[in-house]
């Protein structure tokens, strides 16, 4: 979290759901390294904020330690409207994307294909290799390949939203 805030005061489990405040911004992430998996998330924001901006979150695949905010890694964009971006942080490449450009976006492709606020959105995230693929609510949104990055942690971003989660799984890929 910046500034080294306490966690508990941004995430918290119960009535089934995880929830994050968005407030401050950092994240979480697993305890183990993972590689060529299928993420799936159900998740929703709660409410929207008037500044369109704070309307934001993500999951970060492919983590590069130092923790720090925000870490190398590729993020599947959880920005209102524009959940099927992919971001290339802190030097993160891949093909057409040279390495050492700090936060790359990689724009969705066609228009968003998220649910409305309120409404639970299934995002899945797809990594192979050094390919990664991002499916909203079933629809091929975007894709990567010649990543640099092919494993690490896996994370959950705050960074402003007020989002739940009811279901993450990260299944392994045959």
């Amino acid at each position: 979290m910046k500034n080294n805030a306490d966690p508990m005061k941004t995430w918290s489990v119960g009535d089934g759901v995880m929830r994050c405040t968005g407030k401050p911004t950092g994240y979480v992430r697993t305890i183990a390294i993972y590689h060529d998996y299928q993420l799936t998330y159900v998740w929703r924001f709660v409410k929207l904020d008037p500044n369109p901006k704070v309307n934001n979150t993500g999951i970060l695949v492919h983590i590069v330690p130092p923790d720090v905010v925000f870490p190398e890694c590729v993020q599947a964009q959880g920005l209102y409207q524009h959940q099927g971006d992919l971001i290339l942080e802190d030097g993160a490449g891949a093909d057409g994307y040279p390495v050492g450009k700090k936060n790359v976006t990689i724009p969705q492709m066609g228009p968003p294909n998220e649910n409305p606020v309120g409404e639970w959105s299934t995002n899945e995230v797809v990594c192979q290799g050094s390919n990664v693929k991002l499916f909203v609510n079933g629809k091929a949104m975007n894709q990567i390949t010649g990543c640099n990055l092919s494993s690490g942690y896996v994370g959950i971003q705050s960074e402003g939203g007020d989002i739940e989660i009811r279901r993450l799984t990260l299944e392994p890929l045959e």
